[in-house]
């Protein structure tokens, strides 16, 4: 397991070096200034030696075209269902127009980006999704449900990556990859973050949403759970805390340090800077480590 290096005296000199996978969600790329603040975080970052991969999916992006399209849209436990309507749209959004916008907000600032998804250079493979039993959330009864094309991670292969690292590139990831016979699959893109974070033996992942972390109460943001470890993920879990679309991130994470990830972020990336501001001053949104004083 990789430890952290200690808090950065000369901006960010103290990470140079280091390895660490960013999770944006569609969220914000919706916010114009957001992203702006974002990508000019990531190339200062790259610029300073440390090694960044950027992944991102597209929830919000995706919505909007199936209504535009007249798709319908359904969720389970916070994951999308990709029938075959769902999966063009996916590939139309995650690996065409998100992926894209966020290479160019990245060459704004100087940036050195390359777009890839999880197909390119054999770097993520998938199996298809059996149906799984979930609690229906209204009646508590079990049911099966057939996710459709949702792809699991089988195998992470960072050579590319690596490759792009030493060239001087910022790898972006879109949340999209294949199975063994070249057939597509939409991926959770926590899911893409935390594999390639193992993979590549990141000392961090850190995961941008619209929240300022975990909330005791999600009405409430002083509640915000500012250090956790496992057992007070699990006990936040059991209580009906964290639920919805923050389960399969607190999942991730925990999947994450379990694997030697040192520690995973969950921060509002919504807000400006808060990716630069995460390394600069630290105590900003949720700190899961394997072992930690909770707050």
């Amino acid at each position: 397991m990789v430890t952290m290096p200690p808090a950065p005296a000369d901006g960010f000199d103290a990470y140079r070096g280091w390895r660490y996978v960013v999770k944006l969600g569609g969220e914000i790329m919706q916010h114009t200034a957001a992203l702006d603040a974002l990508a000019a975080d990531a190339v200062a970052l790259a610029q300073a030696g440390i090694r960044l991969v950027l992944v991102h999916g597209g929830g919000p992006q995706a919505d909007a075209l199936a209504a535009r399209l007249g798709h319908s849209v359904r969720k389970v436990a916070g994951r999308r269902i990709t029938d075959d309507d769902a999966l063009a749209v996916a590939k139309w959004v995650y690996g065409g127009s998100s992926n894209v916008e966020l290479l160019g907000a990245l060459k704004g600032h100087g940036g050195r980006g390359v777009g890839l998804s999880g197909v390119d250079g054999d770097l993520i493979t998938v199996q298809r999704r059996p149906p799984l039993a979930i609690t229906n959330p209204q009646t508590g009864a079990p049911e099966w449900v057939d996710f459709g094309h949702v792809g699991d991670v089988t195998a992470v292969d960072g050579a590319l990556i690596e490759t792009l690292w030493g060239g001087g590139y910022l790898p972006v990831v879109a949340s999209l990859a294949a199975d063994r016979a070249g057939a597509i699959y939409n991926v959770n893109a926590d899911t893409v973050a935390t594999t390639l974070a193992v993979a590549l033996a990141a000392h961090g992942l850190l995961l941008l949403t619209n929240v300022p972390g975990i909330l005791r109460d999600r009405a409430d943001p002083a509640s915000l759970v500012t250090h956790a470890d496992a057992a007070t993920i699990q006990a936040l879990i059991a209580a009906g805390t964290i639920a919805g679309g923050m389960l399969p991130k607190v999942q991730n994470a925990l999947a994450a340090i379990t694997a030697g990830v040192a520690q995973v972020q969950i921060l509002d990336g919504t807000q400006p800077h808060r990716l630069r501001d995460s390394f600069l001053h630290g105590g900003i949104g949720t700190t899961i480590r394997p072992a930690t004083s909770a707050a």
